[in-house]
């Protein structure tokens, strides 16, 4: 070690020999602080970014991907309950290449068209059909899971069989089952989405042939009804809305912000409605589609016999059978060009029946304002139809502003006491921050004191003249004659002290300020004296 080192590591110790208990804890205490701040830091700093390597993890698919990232020696973080799996940024894509190339993540929870690789050539008809038809319940399956607020989900097909022993062939149906995360839960549109993705997928599928249900068994759509209930409910409050804040930025405008309240009831009607209407209509100006005439003309004599003609009461006429007859018969058929107009009207649900409006007007804000044309404007921007039996309301009231002035107050009291505790939480922060910054300030002190202080080194300053009265050597002061002087008396001759003691004096000395020195020095003399003697 060298010799400058070995000093300054000596000199430390004989510091902190002179530390007292207290500064030795505070000391070990600020010591260990440091370290472990600098060991945090470097571990922080050392850590690697950690980026999503696959999310959505079936347990048995997140098993196999740790496996094999446990075998490949790369370290990774699992998140969200495991199903997601975290590995440092720059491994993601080499390690996503190496896992797909030992087929994970299977995703043996849903395998969507895989399985059709997986037929062999001899399956039977019936096996090609329900694969097919469970590869499409995978893929459906797998694209719900994908939604926002879906954990998992579950895919049930019911498709009649191809024959041609019925007349009429049966919609197919599909049953869904869906798992939301902890805290999330479907909305209507996204029920919507859902229903209209499994109905556009399936041939022939109706969206009112998809029923959803959730993991708490409620049923978000079910078959033959669709999901219009919640759907309605808020198309209804949206259409609500939208008419409120058009009537109320305009009665902003007119009596000011806060001076009035809007209230709007609207009832929509979500029957769907379709009706084919046709209409016929003769041309007169127009050439027949097409003609037929028929003439049918006989002529002949009577020669009845014995049969004869009857008479009344049955009485038989003498010669009633004979005579000239002649018969004609003429049928004209004719048909027309006749226009045809098929028409055929669906209704799409949605359409207002009915809708009333409320308005409410501080009867401060309405002396100046003409209350008639007011509502007058109030019905056209709300678009009030009489003839559909829609209603405006409009009345000047005396507003009662005691609860939002108590609101008011509240909150000017709320930021006062929130303003309050941050500048007590600041005096307090700065507080400590200066009793810390006191604290260090004394230890560093204490110990530039004790570090600064001289070592006691002895100095040979040789022997001392003596001044004699008639020496060269004597004092001489400015202005003072030698005969004014002072006479001294003869100062001790000192005794040269014994060379020995000297010598032991010196060494143990040399002990006392550098002691790791001293045994050094001993020790080599100890370990060259034994090799001499060997």
């Amino acid at each position: 070690m060298p010799a400058q080192v070995r000093s300054w590591l000596d000199r430390l110790q004989g510091v902190i020999r002179q530390f007292s208990v207290a500064q030795r804890t505070i000391a070990l205490i600020g010591v260990a602080g440091l370290v472990l701040g600098a060991v945090a830091l470097t571990s922080w700093m050392s850590r690697p970014t950690l980026s999503p390597l696959f999310t959505n993890l079936s347990a048995a698919d997140a098993s196999a991907v740790v496996d094999e990232l446990q075998s490949a020696g790369v370290s990774y973080q699992l998140a969200n309950g495991g199903s997601t799996v975290l590995v440092p940024a720059d491994q993601v894509d080499a390690q996503r290449i190496a896992l797909a190339s030992a087929g994970l993540p299977a995703d043996t929870d849903g395998q969507g068209y895989s399985l059709l690789d997986q037929m062999p050539m001899t399956s039977s008809e019936f096996q090609q059909e329900k694969t097919y038809q469970r590869a499409l319940e995978g893929e459906l399956a797998k694209t719900i899971g994908a939604m926002d607020g879906v954990d998992s989900a579950v895919v049930r097909l019911a498709m009649p069989a191809e024959t041609v022993f019925v007349a009429q062939k049966s919609d197919p149906t599909a049953s869904v089952f869906v798992r939301t995360l902890p805290g999330k839960e479907l909305s209507a549109q996204q029920v919507q989405a859902i229903v209209h993705l499994v109905s556009a997928g399936i041939e022939d599928m109706k969206p009112t042939d998809v029923a959803v249900v959730d993991a708490t068994g409620k049923v978000l759509s079910a078959v033959g009804e669709g999901a219009t209930e919640g759907l309605s409910g808020q198309q209804t409050a949206d259409y609500e809305e939208r008419v409120r804040s058009s009537v109320q930025r305009l009665l902003d405008s007119a009596v000011g912000a806060g001076r009035s309240v809007v209230s709007v009831t609207a009832e929509l009607d979500y029957d769907d409605r379709e009706s084919t209407v046709e209409e016929f209509s003769a041309t007169p100006d127009t050439p027949p589609l097409a003609s037929s005439t028929t003439t049918e003309e006989y002529t002949g004599t009577g020669n009845g016999g014995a049969t004869g003609v009857l008479g009344p009461d049955n009485i038989a006429v003498p010669n009633g059978g004979e005579g000239q007859g002649t018969y004609s018969s003429t049928t004209e058929d004719v048909t027309n060009s006749v226009n045809k107009r098929t028409e055929t009207v669906k209704q799409a649900p949605g359409a207002v029946e009915r809708q009333s409006v409320a308005v409410m007007i501080d009867e401060e804000a309405a002396a100046g304002v003409d209350l008639q044309a007011l509502q007058a404007t109030i019905a056209a921007a709300a678009g009030i139809d009489t003839e559909r039996g829609d209603t405006v309301a409009l009345q000047a009231v005396a507003f009662d502003t005691s609860q939002a002035d108590a609101a008011a107050e509240a909150l000017a009291a709320a930021d006062a006491q929130e303003r309050e505790e941050q500048r007590t939480a600041l005096i307090r922060q700065a507080a400590i921050a200066g009793a810390a910054l006191v604290l260090v300030i004394v230890i560093v002190v204490v110990l530039a004191r004790r570090a600064g202080r001289a070592r006691r080194e002895a100095l040979d300053l040789g022997e001392l003249p003596v001044l004699g009265p008639d020496g060269d050597d004597r004092l001489a002061l400015e202005g003072v004659g030698d005969d004014e002087l002072p006479e001294l008396p003869a100062s001790p001759v000192p005794t040269e002290p014994d060379p020995v003691t000297r010598k032991r004096a010196e060494i143990t000395a040399l002990a006392d300020e550098q002691p790791g020195e001293v045994a050094e020095l001993l020790r080599g003399w100890l370990t060259t004296g034994a090799g001499v003697r060997r």
